[in-house]
């Protein structure tokens, strides 16, 4: 089968302070034509507003759409939770097809496959963002939802330049909470986010589509936040159980592991 990937829209989990912002009028002259100001600059409040958060846990319950050899489009659902301190990153992601939980506690990354009994450790630099940078590097993983936290970033202006539309879609009302509904669009994705109104513009639901597939499989998610909380340092460290095996990221079962 072959499975729309959680494009790179998905949360820089850096939690580390944004890079300056460009101004809104040097932001206005880079856009294409049919790119709303106002939609970049939902993005940068979203993701400044990310990065300044001590720690969280968030809750995201999503949809991939997967196409099979013959063409038919079915839905599989996963729950990723994640939490997240500086530094300190533990994902777990829940699936009827795998699982796969992620310990990075500021010394090193263990990726874990509870389901094929294995696991991989590597040594990690000590921040959050210089962690995520180092994975893609040396592994090739990107963690799911990454993205989220670095549209404000200087770095990320070539994601910025790439969008092609941006507008708003209006408001809407998710699980009681008002959000401003924004839709964007690259040159091989479409994309929307529902934000939080108000002081807090958290993501409350994601939608991807891949029109490089003509069937058009989209990935959606609904998030659930709680910020700021008080997270116990154990649980970004991974402890053995004696049961698992120990392997290297460069082994076959190692990159099964990642995907």
């Amino acid at each position: 089968m072959r499975v729309l990937m959680l494009l790179g829209c998905a949360a820089m989990l850096a939690v580390q302070p944004a890079h300056a912002q460009s101004s809104a009028a040097e932001t206005t002259a880079a856009l294409a034509p049919d790119v709303d100001p106002r939609a970049v600059e939902a993005l940068k409040k979203m993701s400044t507003y990310l990065s300044s958060l001590q720690s969280f846990r968030l809750i995201s319950e999503g949809s991939l759409d997967v196409i099979t050899v013959d063409d038919q489009k079915v839905q599989l659902d996963m729950v990723t939770t994640y939490q997240v301190k500086r530094p300190g990153i533990r994902i777990d992601w829940v699936s009827d097809q795998k699982n796969r939980q992620f310990y990075y506690d500021g010394e090193q990354f263990t990726l874990v496959a509870p389901t094929l009994g294995y696991y991989a450790t590597v040594e990690a630099p000590p921040t959050n963002r210089e962690f995520l940078a180092a994975l893609y590097e040396r592994t090739g993983i990107q963690l799911p939802l990454e993205d989220l936290f670095r549209w404000a970033d200087a770095d990320h202006q070539e994601d910025i330049d790439a969008l092609t539309s941006a507008f708003s879609v209006g408001t809407a009302t998710l699980d009681g909470t008002a959000t401003d509904h924004w839709a964007f669009r690259s040159d091989d994705y479409d994309w929307e986010i529902w934000m939080e109104q108000g002081d807090r513009p958290l993501p409350r639901k994601l939608v991807i589509i891949d029109r490089t597939d003509p069937t058009l499989p989209a990935f959606t998610a609904r998030l659930t936040w709680q910020t700021n909380p008080t997270l116990d340092p154990a649980v970004f460290t991974y402890v053995p159980t004696g049961k698992e095996v120990a392997i290297a990221f460069a082994s076959p079962q190692a990159e099964e592991m990642a995907q």
